[in-house]
């Protein structure tokens, strides 16, 4: 999106970034999370889990905006995002 002028807090705006963890053993290799990511974050390892299943991993950590879609997609709770606010709140 273009603007005609330039905001006045754009040096006061930060993006939010988000941080994924994986519990490989719990994945299933479904690919949810992988497929339906808007922003490309995640792909398949090509490590097996204990199950013997290809579990994702996250390929562009910089791109996480921390929405929570893989976390809410996942059938097996093997993913948890984490957002720097939601960091904050816990004390960590």
């Amino acid at each position: 999106m273009r603007y005609w002028r330039k905001p006045l807090d754009e040096d006061k705006v930060v993006p939010i970034r988000g941080e994924v963890e994986i519990i490989p053993d719990r994945c299933k290799g479904c690919g949810f999370c992988i497929r339906f990511c808007p922003r490309g974050v995640l792909e398949e390892s090509p490590e097996f889990n204990q199950k013997g299943y290809h579990y994702p991993r996250v390929a562009r950590p910089d791109r996480c905006a921390g929405c929570g879609l893989c976390e809410m997609l996942c059938p097996d709770f093997a993913i948890h995002v984490t957002t720097a606010r939601r960091r904050e709140a816990a004390g960590v």
